[in-house]
């Protein structure tokens, strides 16, 4: 069969939504990496990758629903992107740890197995496009090629000597085909010098990762150069469950499967390679650098976004999230100002920023992984202030969303409403508030917040207790499945007990039960600690007791509260 015989009828974008969010801290991070910001355009990188095709082709083939493959963390975040955009996927899978492309390119093919010349578009989900017509293009001539049995990939058009990328050397131009070529070999990152000499001989094209095939094809050449990634995929889906939209491959399974690339585990092994070069505008934003050649520009080369005043600067990229943001004499410079990190860098060295993120890592730090603004599938928070037993924390709920049925074991809570509207459940009896109302939430109470509105709720929560830590809290009911594994009183407690009977506890956990029962008794010791804890400034002072003849010594009396 002719290349250009072949008509495929249905295409498949399966859009893989991993990464670290390491490479554009501290703007991207684990939580919340690139894929999930807007960052080139009004929408995400998401997004704009979900809607880079459209509904058809050139109306040989019709564009089907895409498949997301994602983690647990960004799950909901990720259907609310969708949906947001006006996009219903056929799935959203969801894996319980990374296991690089190929095993995700997989499940996404064991997902359509029911359709074995379906095709698949599989690409990342954080890569930019300014010319999506030419993607398009590109795909409705490599579409043919694909239905006949070759697995073809994009060879980006280099704009530059980059050592960022791999590179693929075309061979030989495939007969009946509209611009595609046999793949000569694939070339690991260079050095300088090679990548000039590529530039210079031609015929060198940067690797994308985007890839285009059948299913069958697909799972067959896995097959045979990774045999081991199919049959460990196929089980962690046939113990794989429903959870609300999304489908969660099981854990256990998953962890047995090989981690590899598409492009060692089957491109570079398989005789069915095809290229199909293309310039499309394509950036992989994979540094501040790769991002301030997708932005607008001054005069002077700068890139200037949020309250920034730049006097006597060039070449540079700054951005503030927050205050404002004054740089005077930089050059080729990147300033990045978020709530609660400072990134100042040379652009020659932004490749190093993932050197800035390890070290956060090993030494313990939240800002690593965890942006301020925390994301839930209601909504968001973002701590504005906390010390010692408080916490003061911005909530919004979106519309027709509530939170859990819960409770909390060591602190109370104090909310204002600040715009919307609020039900406030405690205890079973439910109370409406509007801006500039408030409630209160003793520890204990069994309380939930729903938005009942049309439009956001925004509301102030001022926390206070003995421990305000996330893990303070029991989940008797949620909307989002997220009641298991939650009745252990947090970690926090435990720091409190006495060093016998943690260690008698040891590796036993303990069941909750009602708030009532589980004061802690009078423990002048573990009282004292948390006294140090929370004022390690303060001067102890040595308390002495008296003995009476034939007695036992009082105990110290309750310290004076300031």
């Amino acid at each position: 069969m002719s290349a250009k015989g072949a008509k495929p009828s249905r295409l498949y974008p399966v859009i893989l939504s991993g990464g670290s969010g390491s490479r554009l801290w501290p703007l991207s991070r684990e939580e919340y990496p690139k894929q999930l910001q807007a960052l080139t355009s009004d929408r995400t990188l998401l997004q704009e990758t979900a809607l880079r095709l459209g509904a058809a082709l050139d109306g040989s083939f019709t564009i089907a629903p895409p498949i997301v493959v994602c983690n647990e963390a960004h799950r909901f975040i990720v259907a609310e992107q969708l949906r947001a955009a006006g996009i219903e996927p056929k799935a959203v899978v969801i894996e319980p740890q990374g296991r690089n492309t190929a095993p995700a390119a997989c499940v996404a093919a064991l997902v359509l197995e029911d359709e074995p010349d379906a095709l698949m578009l599989i690409m990342p989900s954080d890569h930019s496009v300014r010319n999506p017509d030419a993607f398009r293009d590109a795909v409705s001539r490599a579409a043919p090629l694909a239905a006949a049995g070759k697995l073809v990939t994009f060879g980006i058009q280099p704009s530059a000597p980059s050592t960022a990328y791999g590179y693929i050397k075309r061979g030989a131009a495939l007969s009946g085909s509209d611009g595609a070529f046999s793949v000569e070999r694939f070339v690991e990152k260079p050095d300088a010098a090679k990548a000039a000499g590529f530039l210079k001989e031609g015929g060198y094209s940067w690797n994308g990762g985007i890839f285009l095939t059948s299913v069958k094809t697909y799972l067959t050449e896995l097959a045979r150069t990774e045999p081991g990634i199919e049959p460990a995929c196929r089980e962690a889906m046939s113990a794989g469950k429903s959870d609300l939209f999304f489908f969660r491959l099981d854990a256990a399974a998953f962890a047995k499967v090989p981690s590899q690339s598409i492009d060692y585990g089957v491109m570079e092994r398989t005789d069915k390679a095809a290229v199909v070069p293309v310039d499309m505008g394509w950036s992989d934003v994979g540094s501040w650098s790769a991002l301030h050649d997708e932005a607008v520009r001054d005069d002077a080369g700068n890139t200037f976004i949020g309250d920034v005043l730049a006097i006597d600067t060039a070449g540079s990229y700054v951005r503030s999230e927050k205050q404002l943001t004054a740089v005077l004499g930089l050059k080729d410079a990147i300033v990045i100002v978020t709530t609660d990190a400072v990134l100042v860098a040379d652009k020659a060295h932004d490749q190093q920023v993932k050197q800035i993120v390890e070290r956060l890592k090993a030494s313990g730090r939240n800002e690593a992984t965890a942006q301020a603004r925390t994301y839930r599938p209601w909504g968001w928070f973002q701590t504005m202030d906390e010390g010692s037993r408080f916490k003061v924390k911005r909530i919004c709920v979106k519309p027709g969303a509530q939170l859990s049925l819960q409770k909390h074991w060591h602190r109370s809570e104090h909310w204002v409403i600040v715009t919307g509207c609020a039900v406030v459940n405690r205890n079973g009896e439910d109370l409406v508030l509007r801006e500039n109302e408030s409630t209160f939430i003793p520890a204990g109470t069994v309380h939930r917040l729903t938005n009942p509105g049309h439009v956001e709720l925004h509301m102030i929560e001022v926390q206070s207790g003995e421990y305000v830590g996330e893990d303070d809290i029991v989940r008797l009911a949620d909307d989002y499945g997220r009641t298991e594994a939650k009745t252990e009183k947090p970690a926090r407690a435990a720091l409190d007990q006495k060093p016998a009977k943690t260690a008698k506890a040891k590796g036993k956990p303990s069941l909750a039960k009602p708030h009532r029962k589980t004061r802690r008794k009078a423990n002048p010791a573990a009282a004292a600690r948390r006294r140090v804890r929370r004022h390690a400034v303060r001067p102890t002072t040595k308390i002495a007791t008296k003995r009476k003849p034939g007695g036992k010594p009082k105990p110290p009396g309750k310290p004076r509260r300031r």
